[in-house]
C-alpha cells in the first residue's frame, strides 16, 4: 500500500515509516499541513495524520480533504486521548483514531486494517428505501443525493450488508472492522454508527440490545 505519514517529529516519523516499510508499505512522509497537501497529488492508500502540526490542524486538514471528496482512509494520532476528541475526529470523517504514546505493532495493526478491502462485497449493491448502497463503485444515494462515507463506515456498512437480514454481535463486528474488541474500539464503533444514522436515515442501521447490529429495517 501507499502511506502517507504526516507528523511533525522527525524520529517518529521515521520510525512509524521504518515500520510501515518492512510491512511493504511505500511510504511518503511530510512534517506540516502544506506538505501533506502537496504529497496528496498522487494516490495513496491510507494516511496516518497527526492532530497538532504546527501550521494548522490535522482535524481541519481531515475535514479539508472529506470536503474536497477524497474518502482515503485517516488514522488519527493525538497525544490527547480523550473521548471528546475521539468524537471530534471521527466527526471530522477520520476513519481510525489512535492516541499517543502508542504501540510501534498497533499501528501497523491499525493501517493493515484501513488499507483492507472486502472483495466478497466488491458487486453489491443495496437499497434501502431512498437510500441506495453500490459497494462495487463505494457510492452512497440517499433520496438521489450522493452522501460521502468514510472507508471505516463502508467496512461497517459492508460487513453488515454481508450478513444480510441476519444481525451482527458486536464483537463480531468489531473483529471484522477494527481487528480487536477493545473499549476504544467500541466507543469508535458507537460513534459512526451514529453518523451513518444521521448521514443516510436512522432506519439504514438497526440496534438489537444485547444481539448486536443489522443492516435495514428487518
Amino acid at each position: 500500500m501507499r502511506v502517507l505519514v504526516v507528523d511533525d517529529h522527525q524520529e517518529l516519523r521515521a520510525l512509524v515509516t521504518q515500520a510501515l516499510e518492512r510491512d511493504g508499505h511505500v511510504v511518503r512522509q511530510a512534517g506540516d499541513v502544506e506538505q501533506a497537501r502537496r504529497s496528496l497529488v498522487d494516490e495513496t492508500d491510507v494516511i496516518v495524520l497527526d492532530v497538532g502540526l504546527p501550521d494548522g490542524s490535522g482535524l481541519s486538514l481531515c475535514r479539508e480533504l472529506r470536503a474536497d471528496g477524497i474518502q482515503t482512509p485517516i488514522l488519527i494520532l493525538t497525544a490527547h486521548n480523550r473521548v471528546s476528541e475521539r468524537v471530534d475526529g471521527l466527526d471530522a470523517g477520520a476513519d481510525d483514531f489512535l492516541g499517543k504514546p502508542f504501540a510501534i505493532a498497533e499501528l501497523r495493526a491499525r493501517v493493515r486494517a484501513l488499507g483492507r478491502r472486502k472483495d466478497k462485497a466488491g458487486t453489491v449493491r443495496v437499497q434501502l428505501g431512498d437510500v441506495v448502497l453500490d459497494f462495487g463503485r463505494r457510492e452512497a444515494l440517499r433520496a438521489g443525493t450522493a452522501v460521502s462515507v468514510t472507508a471505516r463506515e463502508w467496512a461497517i456498512l459492508e460487513t453488515l450488508a454481508s450478513h444480510g437480514a441476519r444481525l451482527v454481535s458486536r464483537d463480531a463486528l468489531l473483529e471484522s472492522v477494527w481487528g480487536d474488541v477493545s473499549a476504544g474500539a467500541a466507543s469508535s464503533l458507537e460513534v459512526l454508527v451514529g453518523r451513518i444514522r444521521r448521514k443516510l436515515g436512522e432506519d439504514v442501521v438497526r440496534t438489537l440490545r444485547g444481539a448486536g447490529y443489522g443492516l435495514g429495517t428487518s
